[in-house]
């Protein structure tokens, strides 16, 4: 893989990880425009990686109060930070069982497609759309519960699917049950980590056991991927206190449309 392909790729997830436009379908998208070939799913995985720093970075404070939830789990104390660190363990339970469901049938090779992209921008973003349109603002993060949760880490299984965009479906279900625009990002963010984190570190094991190690330019496009996704979190967090989702929902609709048209046309 040559560095341009990788720094190409890194920016890219970087950006749309946190940008409720898919960073998969965007991902797969990439070989299909210039021709190169397709990454695979380990460097898929190393620049969700970086993208996973970034959000620890950027979300410090409530990192440190998942990590005192746990300890106080261990304790048996049922705290606050307590609460928050079960809901998103338990919330991420519907993904993980997912995953193990299309890589155990082969699905997921088989629906890596601008088709499934397509279709998947344009009616994800509708429901983006109807969501924070019609839905009002009256709850943070206090206001979470293990069923919100649980609705909420259904939705980010569905996120497997490229083209579907795991933040954005997240936010989606959030901004449906009344959460606020900032606050189901929040959620969102840090409902992704253990997904993440999991995907690289069976990547990463299986590639091990294999005798191999990881493949050229994996930590580049972590690092890479790192800095450009930090940037993109501040981005959004800024943005979205000032204006609705919209902006992402037409990019959404022109997306879908154009390979729509690219693949049946």
């Amino acid at each position: 893989m040559s560095l341009e392909q990788i720094i190409v790729l890194a920016i890219i997830q970087g950006i749309s990880e946190f940008l409720p436009i898919s960073s998969s379908g965007h991902l797969i998208l990439i070989p299909a425009i210039t021709g190169w070939p397709d990454q695979g799913l380990e460097i898929d995985v190393m620049v969700h990686v970086g993208s996973l720093f970034a959000i620890i970075a950027y979300f410090h404070r409530d990192v440190r109060r998942l990590m005192l939830g746990a300890v106080d789990l261990i304790r048996w104390r049922l705290s606050d930070n307590a609460r928050l660190a079960l809901m998103i363990v338990l919330a991420t339970i519907p993904a993980v069982l997912f995953a193990l469901l299309l890589k155990s049938t082969g699905f997921l090779d088989r629906i890596r497609g601008a088709e499934i992209v397509g279709w998947n921008a344009i009616i994800f973003g509708i429901l983006l759309y109807v969501s924070d349109r019609f839905s009002p603002h009256i709850r943070t993060l206090a206001d979470m519960r293990l069923g919100r949760a649980m609705i909420i880490g259904i939705a980010q299984a569905m996120a497997l699917i490229p083209g579907t965009s795991r933040s954005g479906i997240t936010i989606t279900a959030a901004r449906a049950m009344g959460f606020e625009r900032s606050e189901s990002a929040r959620f969102s963010f840090l409902l992704g980590m253990p997904a993440i984190a999991g995907a690289g570190l069976l990547t990463a094991l299986e590639f091990f056991e294999s005798g191999q190690g990881l493949p050229p330019g994996a930590l580049l496009a972590a690092a890479l991927s790192f800095l450009a996704s930090l940037g993109a979190i501040a981005f959004l967090m800024a943005l979205i206190k000032r204006m609705s989702f919209l902006p992402f929902v037409l990019y959404r609709l022109a997306l879908g449309l154009v390979l729509l048209g690219w693949v049946y046309l």
